[in-house]
């Protein structure tokens, strides 16, 4: 319930006349002081209204004649008579919340209908810790952080808190919160603000600023947008981000790492700031109804028809948004744009780096691998796609045939044929490629500039970089399977011997290869400074570099295959479902294979289609309703 306490009593003022003020309210709520009904005041009165929502609902506005009210998303504020006139409260259900998404530096939040959140990407502070928020009515991302606003008005935040941005806990009478990159800003409901977080740049000292409606927190500056349709800013303002002063009848902002934008009242857009990615090319955009700002350089605007438009930086597509359609609001994130559908779905471009998650029409897949940027799918006819990064020619695989498994590295695909030989393409500066005379080989792994093979009778061959010993696999024997990690020059090989200990060779800085006291293991999965093993129960060991919790594997059970990237580890359940370090559960179901490589994961379903997530966002579709 939201409760508003009564403020009572009436200030009168000079005379000159009467006039008369007819008040009503919507369901689910009543004006509690004055009352509602018709009444009759001297000119110059000052009337205090109070709203008061029922249980389950929600104040939302006033409205009607509403040009002397101080504050028409406020519960309790004032009206000053000066003519007849007639005013609504409005009220709204509180289960009725409006789906939204927010993109931070590599994670993605999404606000649902019912009120709880859910979030994927990075997670190595904590960030997408969401999941037993509740009530939640409006979403933010840091850069390494997130904020959610309840609709009691309070704030809830987690993830980096090295600045203090997550001290929102006392906040209270909250209507509005946002994100930069180290310090968070609310508007409170008499139009007064508050700050926390980092201040180098004087970006918090918002203290003194008044009727402010809507905010936004860039790199380090802040924005207000005034009842006016006026706009302040305070902060760093080293390329003019800040130059505001003369913008009028603006009616929503957002800002940037280094510029600030603003949707006009006649859906014009302006800006100000860095322009060095053409981020502030905005002038001749139309009937906008809402714009987003990234803090790397990007813009992004919603048409009145739905439609999207987007400038800036665009290295990894995040401004290809022209096919957008049916689009009720935008998110940009570091590297990537995100779009909430009328019905709910979300959709994502952008640090789908290559285009390497564009799997969705993908069918009849039976085993995929994923590299740095690129993905390969095994058809169940033998033959093979790939998508994303082909730079090396590493997608070139449309002419292959019998062949039964994939594996993908920095730039280089390798092929497992059904009579045991072994095809590859892509860059082969370490002579990665050159397995034209392996033979009886059973399974194949590629790291960035590496490639291994199984071979039938338990030994294993290898080729490419050998910086640190990654190739040294010459003496194995009794290998059942091999994993091969990601690490540029620096990689390490893992194998699996058939009485389920592990060994490895190749770098150790970070202890991935310290497995030697490993048992009962039945798979092994390498990635970029990590080494997981499954073991035959169901639960997961894991050694190595653990910066983003990549090796915090210790509570799964039920796992029956396991696969490791940079920052990440993704496990495949009994039960077809799939959970990451960090992410938890990632929402996919029917799942028999995964993969994953650098901040990619990839899915294969039971019924031959691919899902892809990487880099905080999901390329497979969340259903925010």
């Amino acid at each position: 319930m939201v409760a508003v306490a009564l403020i009572t009593g009436m200030v009168s003022c000079i005379g000159g006349g009467s006039y008369t003020l007819t008040i009503t309210s919507t369901a689910g709520g009543a004006v509690t002081n004055p009352g509602e009904g018709t009444f009759t005041y001297d000119v110059g009165t000052v009337v205090n209204l109070t709203a008061e929502a029922e249980e389950g609902y929600r104040f939302v506005n006033w409205t009607v004649d509403v040009s002397t009210i101080a504050h028409v998303n406020a519960a309790s504020t004032i009206i000053t008579i000066s003519g007849n006139y007639s005013i609504t409260a409005n009220f709204e259900e509180e289960s009725q919340y409006i789906p939204i998404v927010a993109g931070g530096y590599h994670h993605t939040v999404g606000l649902k209908s019912d009120g709880t959140v859910v979030a994927l990407g990075r997670n190595n502070d904590g960030q997408c810790n969401v999941g037993n928020w509740t009530h939640i009515t409006q979403v933010a991302a840091g850069d390494w952080y997130t904020v959610g606003l309840k609709s009691d008005g309070t704030a809830v935040a987690v993830g980096n808190n090295d600045h203090g941005q997550c001290d929102v806990g006392g906040w209270t009478n909250i209507t509005y919160v946002t994100a930069g990159r180290y310090h968070t800003v609310g508007v409170k409901d008499d139009g007064t603000m508050i700050a926390v977080g980092n201040n180098d740049h004087g970006q918090c000292d918002v203290g003194d600023w008044t009727d402010i409606v809507q905010v936004a927190a860039g790199y380090r500056h802040t924005v207000g947008l005034k009842s006016d349709g006026t706009v302040v800013a305070v902060g760093s303002s080293s390329s003019g981000q800040c130059c505001v002063g003369g913008w009028l009848g603006i009616v929503q902002v957002a800002a940037g790492g280094s510029h600030t934008v603003g949707v006009k009242d006649d859906g014009a857009v302006v800006a100000a700031g860095s322009n060095g990615q053409g981020q502030c090319n905005v002038g001749d955009w139309t009937n906008i109804i809402q714009v987003a700002a990234s803090s790397r350089d990007h813009t992004v605007g919603l048409k009145t028809d739905g439609t999207v438009v987007a400038v800036g930086l665009n290295w990894v597509g995040q401004c290809n948004v022209g096919g957008w359609t049916n689009i009720n609001q935008v998110a940009a994130g570091w590297d990537g744009t995100i779009g909430v559908k009328t019905d709910g779905t979300v959709v994502v471009v952008g640090l789908n780096t290559h285009g390497q998650f564009d799997v969705g029409s993908w069918s009849d897949i039976e085993h995929v691998a994923t590299g740095y940027g690129h993905t390969v799918g095994v058809k169940d006819d033998g033959t093979v796609v790939a998508v994303g990064w082909n730079n090396d020619g590493q997608c070139d695989v449309s002419g292959w045939t019998d062949i039964n498994q994939v594996a993908a590295g920095w730039s280089h695909t390798v092929g497992h044929k059904s009579d045991g030989t072994v095809v590859a393409v892509g860059n082969n500066d370490f002579g990665q490629c050159g397995v034209g005379g392996w033979g009886n080989i059973t399974q194949v792994d590629a790291g960035d500039f590496h490639t291994v093979g199984l071979k039938s009778d338990g030994t294993v061959v290898a080729v490419g970089c050998n910086w640190e010993g990654q190739c040294d696999v010459g003496e194995w024997a009794s290998i059942d399977q091999i994993a091969v990690g990601s690490g540029e020059l620096w990689g390490h090989t893992v194998g699996l011997k058939n009485d389920g200990i592990v060994v490895a060779v190749g770098n150790n800085d970070e202890g991935q290869c310290d497995v030697g006291g490993w048992g009962n293991i039945t798979q092994v999965a390498a990635g970029y400074g990590h080494t997981v093993g499954l073991k035959d129960d169901g639960t997961v060991v894991a050694v190595g570099w653990n910066e983003d919790g990549q090796c915090d594997v210790g509570n799964w059970t039920g796992i029956t295959q396991v696969a490791a990237g940079v920052c990440h580890t993704a496990g495949l359940k009994s039960d077809g479902t799939v959970v990451t370090t960090g992410g938890g559960d990632v929402g996919w179901m029917d799942i028999v294979q995964i993969a994953a490589c650098y901040t990619n994961t990839v899915g294969l379903k039971s019924d031959g289609t691919v899902v892809a997530i990487g880099g905080g966002f999901e390329f497979a579709t969340w259903d925010l309703f």
